[in-house]
């Protein structure tokens, strides 16, 4: 957000049931179906079918399969439509995965509820026909004209992580890591990042107003807490922690803010709360388009990370951090370089990724990949986040131009308003739902400027539909007319806008 003013135990069961997929005209029947539970609770649980078509292209699957225990449910579901009559089970394939063509596979899964034993579910039918997990031959004549060999489109449609509650944790914040398109813990339970933003540390140093906007203590964390709150995002200034001259008397800076930031998070983990440790303003002038000051100092949101400050900051965080993998860095909050460069996108993306001498952008650009590689090179294996274009809204073309970590622990984050461009389920269908199948996603700033949630409630749909992680803007008592604030005082009061995170988190967090 741009503020301009001061301001369980995994057990898994797995079945290989082949099951045959009832071709369209002339097709070969012939699929595998393998029903994995990948992570267990009291009362709970999540499950995965992996479903691979053996013979020639087929189309608008329905599987079908039963429970042995009358007590299994299915409470949520993705990538099928699922529907239950007591203990049988129907899973319809959406219009964007129903083609499946030879040797290509969909995964489909969903959540759970049991009591008293929760084997895997049995007798997987698909289109009606038992698999044998073999390619039969065919009973008629192939068509005469070959199937279109058009190629796939460049955007698969979303093969998501599940939108699960994590199991409950009551300790301290779990050590995080990067499977597939899942953030999962050391267990290998898929853990989704729900909570809040805390402003403070980027801007009240850099004014002269000491550290933090706020209290950051215990009773304020209980307060989170109350909420269900399980991640809060920790927004930082880059001069204060390198303690640059630029910082004003009064502001805390250097070792001090160092140590204020280390406490806070060491706190937050102790809760079970997953801190996420931002860079949010940076060096550098800039004065175009978009542009929040025109001051070099660090008091506004600039286009791009800044070589020379930026991997410094970098390097002093990961070695700060680095053995704890429950910490998890946020390398810059809304970066545009497109809007620098004119609205070009390419020039955009190539910053993004490169850095260097950037279009419209006046000082030397760190791009991610630099930035990555100093983080990488202090040992620490923390995951790291990235945004995209457009204050982080942007995410277009994020798979191609994201940087390259040598230990796959990379995730994307977007951020959202109702006075974005990329503000409707066809724009994130499009552009986040490609991401989100890939790798995990999280929506690290979501909020709206008329202090209502109904914008809020249509994104908190679309993220629990597709497994992706979100975090409301934000934990301070602002006037929620003036921006999108959360509470009315650190007791955890919501404003009518929180009230709306509040109620949601409720349902899928602990």
């Amino acid at each position: 957000m741009k503020r301009i003013t001061a301001i369980a135990a995994a057990g898994i069961l797995t079945t290989g049931v082949g099951v045959a997929l009832s071709p369209h005209a002339f097709a070969a029947a012939g699929c595998r179906a393998d029903y994995t539970v990948t992570n267990q609770w009291a009362g709970g649980f999540q499950a995965n079918i992996q479903l691979t078509n053996l013979g020639d292209p087929v189309s608008n699957w329905t599987l079908a399969f039963d429970f042995v225990d009358p007590a299994q449910k299915i409470t949520q579901g993705w990538n099928a439509n699922f529907s239950q009559s007591g203990s049988h089970i129907t899973a319809t394939s959406y219009s964007w995965n129903g083609n499946l063509g030879s040797n290509a596979s969909v995964s489909i899964g969903f959540l759970g509820s049991w009591s008293g034993i929760n084997p895997p579910g049995y007798h997987l039918l698909l289109n009606g026909t038992a698999c044998t997990g073999s390619t039969p031959p065919p009973t008629t004549a192939p068509p005469s004209t070959p199937p279109p060999t058009t190629a796939p489109p460049s955007t698969p449609p979303p093969t998501s992580a599940p939108p699960s509650t994590p199991p409950p944790n009551n300790g301290a914040a779990p050590a995080l890591h990067v499977s597939g398109n899942r953030l999962v813990t050391a267990s290998g339970a898929t853990y989704r990042l729900l909570g809040v933003n805390r402003s403070g540390g980027e801007f009240s140093c850099i004014q002269g107003y000491g550290m933090w906007n706020g209290p950051m203590d215990q009773a304020s964390i209980t307060a989170m807490r109350s909420w269900k709150v399980r991640t809060v995002r920790v927004p930082l200034n880059e001069e204060c922690w390198l303690g640059t001259a630029d910082v004003p008397a009064g502001g805390t800076t250097g070792a001090a803010y160092q140590t204020e930031v280390k406490n806070y998070v060491n706190l937050l983990i102790a809760n079970g709360i997953t801190p996420i440790v931002e860079m949010h303003w940076n060096y550098g002038q800039y004065g175009g388009q978009g542009a929040g000051c025109s001051d070099v100092k660090a008091t506004c949101q600039k286009p791009m990370p800044d070589a020379q400050y930026a991997p410094q900051f970098w390097t002093g965080v990961a070695n700060a951090f680095k053995g704890n993998d429950a910490v998890v860095f946020d390398l810059f909050n809304e970066p545009y370089p497109d809007a620098a460069a004119n609205w070009d996108s390419t020039a955009g993306w190539k910053c993004f990724r490169d850095g260097g001498a950037c279009t419209g952008i006046g000082y030397q650009v760190a791009g991610f990949q630099s930035l990555v590689n100093a983080v990488r090179a202090t040992g620490a294996t923390n995951v790291v986040m990235v945004g995209g274009l457009s204050w982080s809204n942007k995410l277009d073309q994020w798979l191609q131009y994201r940087p390259t970590d040598p230990k796959n622990n990379l995730m994307a984050f977007a951020h959202v308003y109702n006075f974005n461009a990329c503000v409707d389920t066809a724009c994130w269908d499009r552009e986040w739902a490609p991401v989100a199948a890939q790798v995990p996603l999280v929506l690290s700033e979501i909020g709206e400027n008329d202090c209502a949630h109904g914008f809020i409630d249509q994104v908190m749909a679309w993220a629990d539909a597709h497994g992706v992680s979100y975090l409301g803007w934000t934990w301070n008592n602002w006037d929620c007319s003036s921006g999108p604030s959360l509470i009315t005082d650190y007791n955890g009061t919501p404003t009518a806008f929180g009230q709306g995170l509040k109620n949601h988190l409720a349902t899928v967090s602990n």
